[in-house]
């Protein structure tokens, strides 16, 4: 049996997936969410990154707004996420933190992806996950990566921790 990663090891398997992913959205090289069929406890990059997309995906956040500043600066992209993730949690404070942070982390990715930042790399993403203590500290209480995205918790994520009064923010 192989050794166990690190967290900041399997962070970094899992943003490469979403990256890809972002990249080719055809959807060739992955498999589908579907194929989640193994054991909880099996660490699977792409069936978390798939997970981590559909987070993001709940983020309604206008990034036009600050797009020329992220986009000039990609190496400011922590620093941009921690400090959108901070607004959001101070105007709704029934949403966690931790959540929010990797909801906007990976929306802001997107965006700035489809923007064509041509200087944006996924290790833009894995430094930002793991140099936040909060953000670590969470999934790792919560048994890792793959325990805080499997099904049954993944609905309560998405439902629970982003949802006030039907909308997203």
């Amino acid at each position: 049996k192989a050794a166990m990663r690190s967290f900041e090891e399997q962070t970094a398997c899992i943003v490469e997936a979403l990256f890809d992913d972002l990249l080719n959205e055809d959807g060739a090289h992955f498999r589908s969410l579907q194929t989640d069929s193994g054991e909880p406890s099996d660490f699977d990059p792409v069936i978390i990154a798939s997970r981590l997309r559909q987070i993001g995906d709940q983020c309604n956040m206008d990034f036009e707004r600050i797009s020329s500043q992220i986009l000039r600066d990609v190496e400011k992209f922590g620093a941009a996420v921690d400090s959108l993730c901070k607004r959001w949690s101070d105007q709704n404070p029934e949403l966690v933190y931790e959540r929010a942070f990797l909801s906007v982390s990976v929306k802001l990715m997107m965006f700035i992806l489809k923007k064509g930042a041509a200087n944006f790399n996924p290790g833009h993403l894995v430094k930002a996950i793991n140099e936040n203590t909060q953000v670590k500290n969470y999934i790792e209480a919560r048994g890792g990566w793959v325990s805080s995205c499997s099904p049954p918790l993944w609905p309560h994520w998405v439902e629970v921790g982003f949802r006030k009064r039907g909308d997203f923010l």
